[in-house]
């Protein structure tokens, strides 16, 4: 049992139940199939993007771009149907595409300059920001078929979204990566210390690369998705992601400084946060006000990390 009450999904796995129990005891509709639906559709794209952010936080890095990368596949997928008139499947695959080489080229310049992740990262966000508005002229997209809104606001098996599923595979991919894949170890292993990483062997310049491969990947799943659910190509998709991005693995016990990420974790953070918006909503609070509740989560999850690693460091020197 204290093994168990350790781990660092127990704690936002607690927090998530006890949550979900009361806000459902003060108000009866917030677990009504309708509401599960809508929170069920947050989680499945919010998930997307904190995992697009963890596996950079993995590496000890972080990537400011997430939500730009995000945004430029979301109205490259909705432009490319409306204006060339490609098949949904087709601009989908051409669309992560993109997001795929946007991370690619964040980490050969990270990699290749030694420049700090956070400088670079911050260029590109003007960068992908800068093409999506030159792209869209600041106007949506409307074009989107029928076929695409159906899959991002239709449910199969009572209130589940078909957009479920998509994230359910990715959740899978990126557990089976991060415990079972050599790949993962040495995201991992770089995260924990580069240099000895390097020593045994594994490439440091390869390994930030790939990472930000699967950043951009899956920003621009979570892009594409976000258009399913919307119905709609806006250039304003990713605004609004970074804090989002962190909250959800911090709050899942991500080691900022990399080398320690938990996928479960942070698909509770992702399902805590989503929560939190809703009770927002359904208790007719300023929405605003949950940016201050996910400022302070980070900083009550950075304590939380920081005090068991005060721990940890006490312990040994005691051994």
């Amino acid at each position: 049992m204290p093994r168990f009450i350790q781990t660092d999904w127990f704690g936002p796995l607690a927090i998530a139940v006890v949550a979900i129990a009361l806000i459902g005891s003060f108000n009866p509709s917030f677990l009504s199939p309708l509401n599960i639906q809508v929170l069920l559709l947050a989680i499945t794209v919010n998930m997307l993007i904190a995992f697009s952010q963890m596996i950079i936080i993995a590496i000890g890095q972080m990537n400011l771009a997430v939500g730009a990368i995000g945004g430029l596949a979301a109205i490259s997928f909705a432009g490319m149907m409306q204006v060339w008139g490609l098949p949904a499947p087709l601009a989908a695959l051409l669309a992560a595409g993109i997001g795929l080489l946007a991370g690619i080229v964040n980490g050969a310049f990270i990699a290749g300059t030694g420049i700090s992740a956070f400088v670079i990262t911050l260029a590109t966000l003007s960068v992908f920001k800068g093409v999506n508005l030159a792209i869209t002229k600041a106007q949506p997209f409307y074009g989107v078929p029928q076929s695409v809104k159906d899959f991002g606001n239709t449910t199969f098996l009572g209130p589940l979204p078909w957009l479920v599923i998509p994230a359910a595979i990715v959740f899978a991919a990126m557990w089976y990566l991060l415990n079972r894949l050599p790949l993962g170890r040495f995201i991992l292993a770089v995260g924990g210390n580069a240099h000895s990483a390097e020593l045994s062997g594994i490439s440091v310049s390869r390994t930030v690369i790939s990472a930000h491969a699967i950043s951009g990947l899956l920003a621009a799943l979570a892009g594409i998705a976000l258009v399913a659910r919307l119905e709609i190509g806006q250039p304003t998709i990713g605004d609004d992601w970074l804090i989002l991005s962190f909250a959800a693995p911090v709050i899942g016990g991500a080691v900022l400084a990399g080398g320690h990420v938990s996928s479960f974790a942070t698909l509770l953070g992702v399902i805590i946060v989503a929560i939190i918006t809703q009770a927002l909503v359904l208790f007719h609070i300023d929405p605003f006000l949950v940016q201050v509740v996910l400022g302070a989560l980070i900083l009550w999850a950075v304590g939380m990390n920081r005090w068991r690693e005060i721990r940890v460091n006490s312990g040994l020197k005691r051994i």
